[in-house]
């Protein structure tokens, strides 16, 4: 009765946060931060591209500090631990159920201008960081709503309540995005593609394809195990992990990827020719007046899209801002490639899995899965049938995204909690959420999904009127940082934080170290 009240109202409320209020305020800050940068992820995009991706044997880029910072390449890492999760696997596969292959152009044009989102968030968390008792750096977007839209006049009170809500609402993202889908998820493919019929058969509540079993309490109780040693152990073991795996498991994935796309390679014309026609011109298995359809597509796309890139939502921010990086375009410009690796390349893979392999009808728009969480496993079957070896593969690689998500998002809800009880008791939140790993695995699929959309439009409206309304200063700060390292404009003096004495500091660094 509880979980059917809960339901009923977060379907009321996520219906009006992404089809009144969300998908529109993403794609128009996402449009305004392009344009007001001058397209810099297009009209830079060699430069981006070097500075980060590029930049991987620069000493600077992937050293590791006695402090407590942690190098860009860590916290790119990490953010994409949080970031690359089962939204770019079942996240991609649901898109395509509910929106057709056109859901897929969306969630492109999301990403799109969804980067420069990401690097004006990066880029504010940098200028507005600062230490906190235990020398650690802490930024984010409560930082940069009080101290710079609250520096604006009339401002200082309402930037107190939004960094406030923010940091509520991240608490909250950070159980939902953060963990209740992402073991939710991992519970559900393992018990499917590694089946132990004695523990898979004891059901304890749940019908049909929403069953909870006595292996998803098996499998959350290893989940929190294996995330206490590593959440309780702070930041740097957190980010120590994520650049082991995140690599490996992103590589994995593409390889595995592109094995089946290259079985499929006749089809991928047609995928494209899909992915493009249905974004105007949908299937008619999605039902509806033109109008109507056309909308929903659309909604989907963006709101997968956000699901998977986070752009907009403010929260990689808070694992950027403990970067050792002096620049803060420097890690804005991470913050572009970022989003670009988690959309353009895995969500893109996974589409085009599912749209070459058979089990998506690129005509008609159904499928032969049962349903979205499968749909993937179903397309790897195709080609690696052996055993299941393609659902088995499916499974450990949703188990290595969505684990990492959950330390990611833990880092998140750390910093959140930090920003509002202090940091000596931040230990109580990664208690608490350990213990929503279970949780996670004993709700129903969907409603954790429906959870997590909702929590992340709650988190978002407060950090997109952060951004907006500091977009002035994002323009100088990349102004600057163009002028003197792309222009190479001589006696121009750095913007690097807006505390005097961080600036100092910065500038010192900044004269003494070979970053650029």
């Amino acid at each position: 009765m509880f979980l059917e009240k809960l339901t009923q109202y977060n379907d009321i409320v996520n219906t009006f946060i992404w089809t009144k209020t969300g998908v529109w305020l993403l794609i128009a800050v996402g449009v305004l931060m392009t344009c007001f940068t001058q397209f810099f992820q297009v009209s830079h995009f060699k430069h981006w591209w070097k500075s980060t991706i590029g930049s991987l044997f620069n000493k600077n880029v992937i050293s590791h500090t006695k402090e407590k910072a942690i190098s860009p390449f860590q916290a790119l890492c990490t953010a994409l631990a949080a970031t690359i999760g089962t939204g770019n696997i079942a996240g991609v596969a649901a898109a395509i159920c509910l929106g057709g292959a056109g859901a897929v152009f969306w969630m492109w044009i999301a990403a799109f201008f969804g980067m420069m989102t990401n690097y004006s968030e990066n880029i504010l968390g940098i200028y507005f960081r600062r230490k906190n008792i235990d020398g650690e750096w802490s930024g984010g977007a409560m930082y940069y709503i009080k101290d710079g839209l609250g520096s604006k006049k009339g401002c200082k009170g309402i930037a107190k309540v939004l960094a406030v809500l923010f940091s509520v609402f991240a608490i909250l993202a950070s159980f939902g995005i953060g963990c209740l889908s992402q073991t939710n998820k991992i519970a559900s493919n393992v018990t499917q593609a590694f089946d132990i019929k004695a523990l898979s058969g004891v059901v304890l509540y749940g019908s049909g394809n929403n069953t909870v079993t006595l292996y998803s309490v098996v499998i959350g109780a290893i989940l929190m195990i294996l995330a206490g040693a590593i959440i309780l152990g702070g930041l740097k073991r957190i980010a120590s992990f994520a650049e082991k795996v995140v690599p490996f498991m992103v590589v994995m994935f593409v390889i595995g990827s592109l094995i089946i796309i290259g079985v499929n390679f006749r089809h991928i014309g047609a995928a494209f020719g899909a992915i493009f026609k249905n974004a105007f011109t949908p299937t008619a298995a999605i039902g509806g007046g033109v109008g109507t359809v056309i909308s929903k597509v659309m909604t989907q796309g963006f709101k997968r899209g956000v699901f998977s890139n986070e752009a907009g939502l403010g929260s990689s921010v808070m694992v950027h801002s403990n970067s050792n990086v002096i620049e803060p375009v420097q890690q804005g410009m991470w913050g572009i490639f970022e989003v670009f690796a988690d959309t353009i390349i895995v969500c893109t893979m996974t589409a085009l899995v599912i749209l070459t392999s058979g089990v998506y009808n690129l005509v008609t728009g159904e499928i032969t899965a049962s349903s979205d969480a499968v749909l993937v496993g179903a397309a790897f079957d195709s080609v690696f049938s052996w055993g299941g070896i393609g659902s088995k593969f499916i499974a450990i690689a949703m188990f290595l995204f969505a684990f990492t998500t959950v330390l990611g998002w833990s880092h998140y809800g750390t910093k959140a909690w930090e920003y509002l009880f202090g940091t000596k008791s931040t230990v109580v939140f990664k208690v608490i959420h350990i213990c929503m790993i279970m949780v996670g695995v004993l709700l129903t699929s969907s409603l954790a999904w429906d959870i997590s959309d909702t929590f992340n439009g709650f988190m978002m409206v407060p950090n997109l009127i952060g951004v907006v309304s500091l977009s002035g200063l994002v323009i100088k700060l990349t102004k600057n940082y163009v002028d003197r390292n792309i222009k190479n404009k001589k006696d121009v003096k750095p913007m690097l934080s807006a505390f005097p004495e961080i600036q100092k500091v910065e500038e010192e660094r900044l004269k003494s170290s070979d970053v650029l």
